[in-house]
C-alpha cells in the first residue's frame, strides 16, 4: 500500500546543475544560486533541480570529469564560458530539436549571438546566451583633455576628429596616431617627437587590457583557426593585427611592453593605474577600475571600414548524457528566464536579453558616474564577429598556450628584435602539428 501512495517529491524527475567551471563560487553567488534553486522547486511539482557546487574554479574540471567519467554527469553546467566548455568539447546536447519541438522563441537574443553558439559544421546548436561581455573601448576622459584631443566616438562610422578639425577614419591607423600625442615621457615629450624617450615614458596611448592573442587578432576580422580540411591558418588579417601591435609597442611605442605592464607605474592593471589613455577590452574589465581617474566608453576603432569587437560570453550547458532532456531544457529556460536578471546581478554579467539590459547598466551607472556612454555596450554587441574568438579547434588547450606564448614572445623584452613574420609561420606549423597530434 505504501508504495501505491503519491509521494509527490518521490515522482519528481531530478536535474542535476553543476556550478564552478566559470564564476558561482563565492558566497554572495551560492547564497543566490540555492534560493534560485528553492524557487523553481516551490514553482512546480515534475521537476525536482538539485544543485552541485564545487569548491572552487580551480577543482572543478577534474570534479566535473571525475563525475562524466564515472557515467553521473550532471543534466546542467554553468555559468561558463568559450574556454571552459572546449575543455569539455563533444559532451553538450544540441539544443535545435528542444527549441524545435516547444517552439522556445530565439528572436529574444541577437542573431549574432545565438550564432556563436553553432557547431562548426553549423548543424547544432550547443548553447543559447545568457551573459554578455560586449567589446569597448575605455578611454581616460583627463588625459584626453590635457592633451586637447577630442574623445573618439561612440557610434560606429562617425569619424575622428584630429586637433586641426580634419576628419578620418576611427580606425586603428587613427589609435596610432592620437596614441602617440598621448604617450608621454618624463621629460614632457610624446612619441610624435624626435626627443621622445621611450626608456622614459610615464604615460601610454593604448593598451590591449589583459587581452589573449586570439581575442587581438579578431579585432582585425574573425576566422575559424582550423579549416574544414584539418588545415590550420594564420589569416592575412591576423598577421596585419600581429603587425599593428607588434609597432605599437616597439616602433610607435604607444602600448606598453610586458616590463612596462608589470612595472610600478602601470601596476598590472595599466588603465586603472590612470597612466593609458585607452584600452579595448571586454565590459567585464568594470570589475577592476575602482582606482581609475574619470573615464567613458567609445566604441571599438574599425580596420578596413568594420568594428570587430570580440565579446565574453558565458551560458549554461546541458550534458548530451542526460537521461530527462525535455526536464533538463525546462530548466535551462528558467535560468535563463524568471532566473536570469538574480544570476546575472550576483555573477556580474550583461544581459544578452535586450529587455533586462536597461537594469543592468542601472547598477553599473552608480558605480562610474564618469561613464556617459553606456548606449556603447548595448550598441557593441552587434559588433561582435562570429565565429567567436574562443572557438573549439581540436587539442584546443594546447592550442591556446602556444597561442599566449607568441603573445607573450612579441611584447617580451626580447620582441623588438624579432622575425614577426618568421614567428608567424611557426605559430601556424606549431598550431598545425598540436591539431595534427589528436586527428
Amino acid at each position: 500500500m505504501l508504495g501505491a501512495l503519491p509521494g509527490a517529491a518521490q515522482e519528481r524527475v531530478k536535474i542535476t546543475w553543476f556550478v564552478g567551471l566559470g564564476t558561482g563560487t563565492n558566497e554572495q553567488q551560492i547564497e543566490v544560486q540555492n534560493r534560485i534553486v528553492e524557487e523553481f522547486n516551490a514553482s512546480q511539482d515534475k521537476i525536482e533541480l538539485v544543485i552541485n557546487i564545487a569548491a572552487s574554479n580551480q577543482t572543478a574540471p577534474d570534479i566535473l570529469s571525475t563525475l562524466i567519467a564515472s557515467g553521473d554527469a550532471p543534466d546542467i553546467v554553468g555559468p561558463v564560458g568559450f574556454s571552459g566548455s572546449n575543455a569539455f568539447a563533444g559532451q553538450w546536447l544540441d539544443l535545435a530539436p528542444l527549441i524545435e519541438a516547444t517552439g522556445y522563441d530565439l528572436g529574444q537574443f541577437p542573431e549574432n549571438l545565438v550564432e556563436s553558439y553553432r557547431s562548426l559544421d553549423g548543424e547544432q546548436l550547443l548553447g543559447l546566451p545568457f551573459a554578455v561581455f560586449p567589446g569597448v573601448l575605455y578611454y581616460n576622459v583627463g588625459l584626453f583633455d590635457e592633451a586637447g584631443l577630442n574623445y573618439p566616438p561612440t557610434e560606429a562610422g562617425v569619424p575622428y576628429v584630429m586637433p586641426d578639425g580634419t576628419e578620418v577614419p576611427w580606425d586603428y591607423n587613427t589609435v596610432v596616431e592620437i596614441g602617440k600625442i598621448l604617450t608621454v615621457d618624463a621629460n614632457g615629450y610624446d612619441a610624435t617627437m624626435p626627443e621622445f624617450d621611450p626608456t622614459k615614458t610615464i604615460q601610454f596611448g593604448f593598451i590591449h587590457q589583459w587581452d589573449t592573442l586570439r581575442s587581438d587578432f579578431h579585432t582585425f576580422g574573425a576566422n575559424y583557426v582550423v579549416d574544414e580540411e584539418g588545415k590550420v591558418h594564420i589569416w592575412d588579417n591576423w598577421r596585419e593585427a600581429a603587425r599593428w601591435l607588434w609597432e605599437a609597442v616597439w616602433v610607435h611605442h604607444i602600448h606598453p611592453s610586458d616590463s612596462w605592464i608589470s612595472s610600478d607605474l602601470l601596476l598590472g592593471n595599466a588603465f586603472n593605474s590612470g597612466n593609458v589613455a585607452m584600452a579595448r577590452s571586454m565590459l567585464w574589465y568594470t570589475c577592476c577600475l575602482a582606482d581609475a581617474p574619470a573615464w567613458d566608453l567609445a566604441v571599438q576603432p574599425a580596420y578596413n571600414g568594420t568594428i570587430y569587437a570580440p565579446i565574453d560570453m558565458d551560458t549554461f550547458r546541458i550534458h548530451k548524457d542526460t537521461k530527462h532532456p525535455e526536464e533538463a531544457f525546462t530548466v535551462l529556460t528558467y535560468l535563463l528566464g524568471d532566473a536570469a536578471l538574480d544570476l546575472l546581478t550576483v555573477y556580474g554579467g550583461y544581459p544578452a536579453r535586450p529587455e533586462l539590459q536597461d537594469a543592468a547598466i542601472q547598477a553599473k551607472a552608480e558605480t562610474y558616474p564618469s561613464v556617459q556612454n553606456w548606449d556603447v555596450v548595448a550598441r557593441s554587441i552587434q559588433y561582435a564577429p562570429v565565429p567567436h574568438h574562443e572557438e573549439w579547434y581540436p587539442n584546443f588547450n594546447k592550442g591556446q598556450t602556444r597561442f599566449q606564448d607568441f603573445l607573450t614572445l612579441l611584447r617580451s623584452d626580447g620582441g623588438a628584435d624579432i622575425d614577426l613574420e618568421a614567428e608567424l609561420d611557426r605559430l601556424e606549423a606549431d598550431l598545425q602539428a598540436i591539431v595534427d597530434e589528436v586527428q
